[in-house]
């Protein structure tokens, strides 16, 4: 059996993700959470095979909360199940450790091999992700640019935190997190932080509101 942590911060989307993984009869999910904070005390508590992982989550995106699993055990095997295709962010994924990355829109059985894969130690991208990382990456890409820490906290900023807020999620003070804000707008050649905003919302790591939404805007607590 493949033992799964099922993360994402909708109750009723974790119950048919899970009825949906548990129905091949080869995986069972034995831990599920709403927040990174969550999943990562059940992470440190338990073992499991696979951490399908969501990056929208209360607080600390599912990126922040996979960098400090993997600082924990860099055996940790994370696969991001997510809403975001664009290229930022399954490339940052990646980059910073995911051993795969399914888009949400996929078919359902695409996340079962997904886990089966990713369980027995291989990769797994989408092909839509696949393809989406195979296009030339546009100039000043935030890909390139920021390493984890400085993407966890423009994405933050980004969302409509303050400094205060991105200092307690991240557990840094706000000197540092206000240090940081400085080099992310010499790396990203911004001289303000609606530059920094216009380059964000068009890396897509704004989530505007979409006609009809009632959900959209700053991310929930």
């Amino acid at each position: 059996m493949i033992d799964v942590l099922l993360v994402d911060d909708h109750a009723v989307v974790r119950e048919g993700y899970r009825r949906l993984l548990e129905s091949t009869g080869q995986i069972r999910v034995r831990g599920e959470a709403g927040d990174g904070e969550e999943a990562y005390r059940l992470f440190v508590a338990q073992r499991f095979d696979v951490v399908v992982m969501d990056i929208t989550l209360p607080g600390a995106s599912g990126l922040e909360i996979m960098r400090r699993m993997l600082a924990r055990d860099a055996q940790a095997r994370v696969l991001i199940f997510s809403m975001h295709e664009e290229a930022v962010f399954p490339a940052r994924a990646m980059r910073f450790g995911a051993m795969g990355y399914v888009s949400k829109s996929s078919a359902p059985d695409v996340l079962v091999q997904a886990v089966c894969t990713v369980a027995q130690g291989g990769c797994y991208l989408a092909d839509k992700i696949a393809e989406t990382l195979a296009r030339p990456a546009p100039a000043q890409d935030i890909r390139d640019a920021l390493n984890a820490r400085e993407f966890e906290i423009l994405r933050l900023l980004a969302n409509g935190r303050t400094l205060a807020e991105v200092a307690g999620l991240l557990h840094l003070s706000g000197k540092t997190v206000a240090n940081y804000q400085t080099n992310i707008r010499e790396k990203l050649g911004a001289d303000n932080a609606f530059q920094v905003m216009r380059l964000a919302i068009e890396r897509g790591l704004v989530i505007l509101p979409a006609a009809g939404n009632g959900d959209a805007g700053p991310e929930p607590d």
